[in-house]
């Protein structure tokens, strides 16, 4: 396995900035490279899981899900108690890639176009590439599939990745089946076949990575950000199934909430089988630990591990309210872990307000490594208050708000919080939107962690207070760039990917389920010769597909149950446009599954 530095050859002429100079060498977005002090730098692992929730560890007081080595890890770490992260999973992967507020980088959704992120925000990756680090990621993406906004786009030299949000979605290659185990994956932008389940392919990748890069003598950056225990449950490791199915009545007892027999059946089931899933990803973190103790690296290696949202079932979460999408804390609340025995003693605790968007900056001080010039973060290192907690460490607020919708709305499903105290509209983040005055609720976190005595009557300053601090928070994030919240657009017709594939995951629509039609918004690199291949839901009649395309229509007669057909020769100028494909029979429409956009020789 090599390291190659990636360098843009092709530079889209609306993509000048200081991030693309950078890239092709003209200017530095670091003040330095390390080169004398590597040796004694760290190594860095983030780990993610996604939709576990803050209580599904062993450590946080579940007896009934076994995560022995994850345990163990957080007793040896530091741990910050008070962490916080979006209710959804990409704004919360935007925060951590960036440490900016999501909304400052056009990731809006998880969906339908608003998980991209944009292209110019400069991510870990990328700092710390420049600084000399070798740079993975191995599992859940979901800031955008198509260039230029990959993880080989983004810093990332090595990739093993899926599309989308995860396996089992329209953004998945439809011969993966939903699948778990065996996936299809895309490694450096490649399709391929796997073998194993997904976790474990992820954690075996990892730790090739890491080998390769200590026998290089390189520092590392490994990023794990498993698709587990996201749903569906179908598919997952069938020993530990076996194992967790034999305790109903234990998992019984971690549901929260009246539910009738067959609820209680079915959830016992899910949580079987998301029990199973968190255990494997348990003893994969043990083979990583098992891994840096062979190289001789663990010392001097930061793991953390967090999770990206609260847990995907409404079940134990500890002394808070809220799940997954939930704006209480139980929605948005998750450990950080901070292993690094060379720095950080075992038992270290803080609770000082901290959230995704201060994953970075730690990150960096730890390494040594600056904040390049002309970034403007969110966030803060939290390396100074963990090495002495006497250090001089300003009251903050944070602001955590994620909602359906095209662009963020003042004050729908938000909560903003100092040390104390907590303001929160809980308006439904499945909704664009809410009607009427927002309903505010003040809690106060200290006396009243499972925020069950809204205080707004007794303590109207306080709520007056957070709520001009949320308004300028607002203000501030919806004016970081020219069309704050447009959606980045697709580039097709490039050297550095072709063909392109187009999903459901990245279409404009209101859905990307059922009969929906949507549209991609693309950017044409070259004048060329392009053709399409558009995948089909089959149906059992003939039917007709029509595409439209900068300016043109092309139609053509399908069979009966076919799942694709071709469009062959398009030409297509220089700019901006759309694709929308129309599968219709009868008074039937709908859009594609998938589409491939391949530019000629």
């Amino acid at each position: 396995m090599s390291f190659p530095i990636r360098r843009a050859a092709f530079v889209p002429r609306r993509m000048i900035t200081l991030k693309t100079l950078s890239l092709l060498g003209m200017v530095s977005l670091l003040p330095f490279v390390a080169t004398a002090a590597q040796a004694s730098r760290p190594n860095v692992v983030l780990i993610m899981t996604d939709d576990q929730g803050s209580g599904d560890f062993g450590v946080a007081g579940n007896t009934v899900f076994e995560t022995p080595h994850i345990d163990a890890m957080a007793r040896r770490s530091a741990t910050m108690t008070t962490f916080y992260v979006s209710p959804v999973c990409s704004p919360t992967r935007a925060c951590l890639m960036t440490g900016r507020y999501n909304y400052r980088t056009r990731c809006i959704d998880t969906y339908i176009g608003r998980s991209m992120m944009d292209p110019d925000e400069v991510t870990i990756a990328e700092i710390l590439q420049g600084a000399g680090y070798a740079t993975g990621v191995f599992g859940k993406w979901h800031l955008g599939d198509c260039y230029p906004m990959r993880p080989i786009d983004q810093g990332f030299q090595e990739a093993l990745v899926f599309r989308g949000g995860g396996l089992a979605q329209p953004s998945e290659p439809r011969e993966n089946g939903n699948r778990y185990t065996d996936p299809i994956l895309f490694h450096n932008g490649r399709q391929v076949q796997t073998h194993g389940y997904c976790t474990d392919v992820y954690f075996d990748a990892a730790l090739q990575f890491i080998d390769a890069a200590h026998a290089a003598q390189k520092n590392f950056f490994a990023y794990v950000p498993t698709n587990v225990p996201h749903d569906p449950f179908h598919d997952v490791p069938p020993a530990l199934l076996e194992h967790y199915q034999g305790k109903q009545d234990e998992l019984a007892g971690l549901i929260i909430g009246q539910r009738t027999p067959e609820q209680r059946s079915r959830e016992v089931d899910h949580l079987a089988r998301i029990a199973a899933m968190i255990t494997n990803v348990d003893q994969n973190v043990g083979r990583l630990f098992a891994k840096l103790d062979q190289l001789g690296i663990t010392d001097n290696t930061l793991v953390l591990f967090l999770v990206d949202n609260g847990p995907n079932t409404r079940r134990y979460v500890g002394s808070r309210r809220g799940v997954k999408s939930d704006v209480h804390d139980g929605g948005i609340r998750s450990p950080l872990w901070l292993h690094w025995p060379a720095r950080l003693p075992a038992g270290t605790t803080r609770d000082q307000l901290s959230a995704h968007i201060d994953v970075l900056p730690t990150v960096l001080d730890a390494c040594g490594v600056a904040v390049p010039a002309g970034i403007a973060l969110d966030g803060k290192s939290l390396l100074p208050l963990l090495d002495d907690a006497h250090v001089p460490w300003p009251d903050r607020t944070l602001v955590i708000q994620s909602h359906r919708g095209d662009q963020p709305v003042r004050y729908h499903h938000f909560m903003i919080r100092d040390q104390r105290w907590k303001l929160v509209h809980p308006s439904g983040f499945g909704r664009e939107r809410f009607d009427g005055e927002p309903a505010f609720e003040l809690y106060d976190l200290v006396q009243d962690p499972w925020e069950s005595q809204n205080l707004i009557a007794e303590h109207p300053a306080v709520a007056q207070r957070l709520r001009q601090a949320y308004d300028r928070w607002f203000d501030d994030v919806s004016s970081s760039r020219p069309d704050n919240y447009a959606p980045p657009r697709i580039w097709i017709g490039t050297p550095h990917e072709n063909p392109t594939v187009l999903t459901r995951q990245d279409w404009r629509a209101d859905t990307w389920v059922g009969n929906a039609v949507g549209h991609w918004e693309l950017q044409v690199a070259h004048a060329a010769t392009y053709d399409l291949h558009v995948e089909l839901d089959p149906l059992p009649e003939a039917s007709r597909v029509a595409v439209e395309l900068a300016g043109s229509r092309w139609e053509k007669d399908v069979e009966p149950n076919a799942a694709s057909c071709e469009f062959a020769a398009c030409q297509l100028p220089v700019g901006e446009t759309r694709l929308e494909v129309r599968h219709t029979a009868g008074n039937l429409v709908r859009g594609a599954y998938q589409v491939t956009v391949a530019r000629q020789k």
